[in-house]
Formats: C-alpha cells, sequence, structure tokens
C-alpha cells in the first residue's frame, strides 16, 4: 500500500484512507493502548492431545502443554497476560517456557513484554526482531509504531527455521517468502498433527496484507501452497484469526486468493487503474463467504493490485 499511499495508482492517497478509516472502525486494532479489555474473555479450544487454541482478542494462540512445561504461539495483547496465564492454568501448572511470535504486529506480539519480564524466552524470525525494534509505519491505517521495549524484543530468531523438542512432539516453525508480512513463521506440531498459520491464513473475512512490511497476497497464496504440502485430511488447522478448521477449509481460503490475486493481476498487466479494477468486481463470487471482516472487498482488492 505505500505505493497506494504515494499517489502511485489512480485512487487518489486522501480516497483511499477514507475508505480505509470507514472499513476500520469495527476491526480489532492491530495496536491497541486505548482499548478496553476488561470484557475479554479467554476461550479454550483442544485442538489435539497436549495442543489448545486460545482465542481473546488479536491473533489466535497456539498452545503446547505438558511435562516440559508450556510453548505459546504468540501472546495477543498485553493487556490480557494474565487472562491468558489464567486460562493456560487450567490444564497445565508449568511455566510459560517459551512463546514464538509469528510476525511482529501488537496483536500477536503485545504480551512479550510481561512474558519476558517473566523470564519466558521470545522465538522468532529475524524480520520480527528487526521490525519490533525500530519504529514502524502501517500505511493501512496510516499509523506509526514505536519501537517495542528491550525486554519484549525476541531473544533467538532464525533465518529459515528452528525446532522445538517438547512435551512428546517436535514443533517446528519455518519461515515463508513474504506473505501478510516479511518476518511470517508458520509452525507444524507433527505429533499432533496440528499447524498454525499465522496471519498468512484469515478465516474470518478477507486478509489484511500488510504490503508495507514487505507483504504481498501472491506471496500469500504461495506460503498457503507450501504449507498444503504438511496438512492432510485430519490436521488440524489454526488460522491467525477466526476458527478452527482443517484441509479443506484452508484450500478454499487458497482458491479464493488465487482466483482473485490471477484475476487483478490480469486486469494490471491490460493497463486497469486500481478505480477501475475495483469497479469490475473481482471478488463479487467471494464477497458473501470473505466480505464480513474488517477488511471489505475494495479494500482487500487494494492490497491485491500493490502486489501484483
Amino acid at each position: 500500500m505505500r505505493s497506494i499511499l504515494r499517489n502511485a495508482v489512480s485512487l487518489p492517497t486522501v480516497a483511499l484512507l477514507a475508505l480505509v478509516s470507514a472499513q476500520s472502525l469495527s476491526a480489532p486494532p492491530i495496536y491497541a493502548q486505548d482499548q478496553d479489555f476488561s470484557a475479554v474473555e479467554i476461550e479454550t479450544v483442544l485442538v489435539a492431545e497436549g495442543v489448545w487454541m486460545l482465542v481473546g482478542a488479536g491473533g489466535n494462540i497456539g498452545v503446547s502443554a505438558g511435562e516440559d512445561g508450556v510453548f505459546l504461539i504468540d501472546d495477543q495483547y498485553a493487556p490480557l497476560t494474565e487472562k491468558i496465564r489464567a486460562a493456560v492454568a487450567k490444564f497445565s501448572s508449568k511455566p510459560v517456557r517459551f512463546v514464538l511470535n509469528t510476525h511482529w504486529h501488537g496483536d500477536h506480539v503485545g504480551g512479550n513484554e510481561h512474558l519476558g519480564k517473566a523470564g519466558t524466552l521470545i522465538v522468532a524470525h529475524e524480520n520480527v526482531r528487526t521490525r519490533m525494534s525500530t519504529e514502524q509505519f502501517l500505511a493501512a491505517f496510516d499509523q506509526k509504531v514505536p519501537p517495542s521495549p528491550q525486554v519484549a524484543l525476541p531473544v533467538v530468531t532464525f533465518n529459515d527455521s528452528v525446532t522445538f523438542h517438547l512435551n512428546g512432539d517436535t514443533i517446528r516453525a519455518f519461515h515463508v517468502a513474504p506473505a501478510h508480512t516479511d518476518g511470517d513463521s508458520i509452525v507444524h506440531f507433527e505429533r499432533a498433527d496440528v499447524i498454525h498459520m499465522g496471519d498468512v491464513f484469515f478465516n474470518s473475512g478477507y486478509p489484511f496484507v500488510d504490503t508495507s512490511s514487505g507483504g504481498s497476497a501472491p506471496g500469500v497464496v504461495a506460503a498457503v501452497d507450501r504449507a498444503l504440502e504438511l496438512v492432510g485430511p485430519k490436521t488440524k488447522v489454526i488460522p491467525g484469526h477466526g476458527e478452527l478448521t482443517d484441509r479443506a477449509g484452508l484450500v478454499a481460503y487458497r482458491d479464493m486468493m488465487k482466483t482473485i490475486v490471477d484475476r487483478v493481476a490480469a486486469m494490471k498487466a491490460a493497463g486497469k487503474s486500481l478505480e477501475e479494477v475495483q469497479a469490475a468486481k473481482p471478488t463479487k463470487e467471494f464477497d458473501e463467504r470473505w466480505g464480513g471482516g474488517f477488511v471489505k472487498p475494495d479494500l482487500f482488492v487494494s492490497f491485491v493490485y500493490e502486489g501484483v
């Protein structure tokens, strides 16, 4: 969206910002310092033996718990840390030894500071630490994001993949080429047959593609294709947002993404402006299923348009 905001396409910057503002009013903000979290309840979903999904505000949390301790995938917002600890305590008395961040957005890393102070080891792709340690600009929200405190930064970073041998499982986190951002990781629980997609997969509507953080819609398709190589008929799939699903749910998302990316790419190659592409409604038959989230069809098309 950086090129869009620089008015490099036909949709005027002011009009785009108005569109984003209007469509983001109902969105759970990525950074929510002023949001009231007092009414948020953490829902616990048993995914497989030893693996849970926690749903609250922000990205879905994955949990492995057993004799070796607790391993978290993401940690939502800072004000929710105690509620998250209480939810975990219902099935484990062990400490949170590790948290792995799937990317740098605040609705996935907000709890890092509290957990880091408590001695939890924070792990992420190296691009996550880079973005968290410097000021960022979220173009889609016209928002500057200050650097995170030192204690919230990943202590262990990796380039390609990292493997944890915990709780009787082999848990592999691997980096994918720029998709939702340039630091996305997908996490595979091999024994439990569970995969956590981070925000590469929105099961709640059209995805937010953070082009200002290096993301692209074609990259999302490629990342999902890579994940599908590991997803069998019985695999449980935890999305970054939305309900727990399976291979069929992930395939439906991938097919929607690929169809729209191909359509927008063809129209852009033919010289169509963003406004013209939006007017052609390339998402039309998918809007009933995918258009109800905070990213509405025209905004999603703008993300796709910039990346193709």
